[in-house]
């Protein structure tokens, strides 16, 4: 990738470009070096546009709110785009239907419903990041899933075509969907049903309750670490991890939360290779330990 290709045709975007921008500032756990390219694409043509000018010349990877995001100590050889202000527009379709960009935060559309006499979407409020990426995990908690309210995507390929595709034409399973990693998720249609708006504050307000009580809350995590063993339903990994590792371990100023033994915390400084070391020093405990492989949740951004 030629950066200085990028500087002599900055007057083709009309978004915001940064160089060698700072990664740590972009996740909630604060770590990880620069990336070559930042980008803030001001609409959907000026992404299009980046992306015809970009086409092939490197990497690409579409950042949301950074909750489950973990970055690399040397930084990422290509361009992070953040969808932005002009992908965050929310609207009512029908009187049960919401229409949400891919930037909307989950909490800002549970909120959006509540507001609207719309029920069915409080579960979102405990969904730290945005629609986008809830699409792309199949986000959930508390016994509810985006797919279960979700009902169509929209869509920009690797061809910059708009399209979009209805639910009932992806494969959704947990923590995962079948869609190609190299599409761009634009915006998302969502099914409620009609609710009293004081019974879907009681709702919400029992939810982040129930999230509080159990969950670390006001510092640096990435949420949720490792998935729940697909192949032995109902057995969570937190109760495998406490079996299997020590709960004041760590490394460096990496460490696990002792209100949540699947929750890894930087206490401050801590790098990616201690947070990676952490990581893989769980995994191999419960394996040992147990016998049960466990997967990650978060996602490590090569």
């Amino acid at each position: 990738m030629n950066i200085e290709d990028f500087k002599k045709n900055l007057e083709k975007f009309k978004g915001k470009i940064y160089f060698d921008y700072n990664l740590s500032k972009l996740n909630w756990f604060n770590i990880g070096g620069t990336a070559k390219i930042f980008f803030k694409p001001m609409n959907l043509q000026d992404l299009i546009s980046f992306l015809n000018f970009y086409r092939k010349r490197g990497k690409i990877f579409i950042l949301g709110a950074g909750s489950n995001i973990l970055f690399k100590d040397e930084g990422y050889e290509g361009v992070v785009i953040k969808l932005t202000k002009n992908f965050s527009n929310i609207s009512i379709l029908n009187e049960n239907t919401i229409v949400a960009g891919s930037g909307v935060l989950d909490r800002t559309i549970s909120d959006f419903a509540m507001n609207n006499n719309i029920g069915g979407l409080e579960f979102l409020s405990c969904i730290p990041g945005t629609i986008g990426g809830a699409i792309r995990m199949n986000s959930g908690c508390f016994g509810k899933e985006i797919k279960d309210i979700l009902i169509s995507v929209q869509v920009l390929d690797k061809i910059g075509k708009v399209r979009t595709i209805p639910y009932n034409n992806i494969k959704f399973s947990y923590r995962k969907c079948d869609l190609p990693k190299d599409l761009i998720f634009l915006s998302a249609s969502f099914k409620g049903e009609y609710k009293e708006k004081k019974k879907i504050e009681e709702e919400i307000s029992y939810l982040k309750n129930k999230k509080e009580m159990s969950q670390p809350t006001q510092v640096k995590t990435g949420g949720s670490t490792f998935k729940n063993p697909e192949q032995k339903k109902g057995l969570k990994v937190w109760e495998l991890i406490k079996q299997s590792v020590p709960p004041d371990l760590t490394f460096g100023d990496a460490t696990i939360s002792p209100k949540h033994s699947n929750f890894l915390i930087n206490k401050g400084h801590a790098t990616y290779s201690d947070m990676k070391k952490l990581i893989d020093f769980i995994s191999e405990s419960v394996k040992d330990k147990t016998g049960v492989k466990i997967d990650l949740e978060i996602i490590i951004v090569d």
